[in-house]
């Protein structure tokens, strides 16, 4: 299982860089260079021991294993080579969804920030 995890870990740099930015591909004499969020993590576990006496599990010893692993891509735009030079293009839907979670989280803190500060009765807002 370690000789997994660690060979996992060696692989994960080049995979960001070729996940996050796809084949180029020439539409109409425009180079199109495809860019997206990517995200991904692995996990792992291993346990053995002894179970305790009258515990729930019968007495004996303990062992365990596990793993998992996930991830996400998000499209974000594209860079676009033309006459013009070098442009990025947003994928604006894409784009909303991924900023969604971070204002929210944003707005929750400030509204606790202003929250704490009218409880203690100080400052602009007491």
């Amino acid at each position: 299982m370690t000789k997994l995890t660690e060979k996992l870990a060696e692989l994960v740099p080049s995979w960001g860089a070729k996940l996050a930015y796809a084949e180029k591909t020439t539409v109409d004499g425009v180079e199109i260079l495809p860019v997206a969020i990517v995200a991904f993590g692995f996990g792992g576990g291993e346990g053995s021991g002894e179970v305790p006496e009258g515990g729930k599990t019968p007495a004996g010893k303990g062992e365990g294993s596990g793993g998992g692993g996930g991830g996400y891509g998000v499209p974000i735009g594209a860079y676009l080579t033309g006459p013009d030079g070098v442009k990025f293009r947003p994928n604006t839907v894409a784009l909303l969804v991924a900023a969604v979670p971070v204002v929210s989280a944003v707005g929750w803190g400030v509204a606790q920030v202003i929250r704490a500060c009218k409880g203690r009765g100080r400052g602009i807002f007491g």
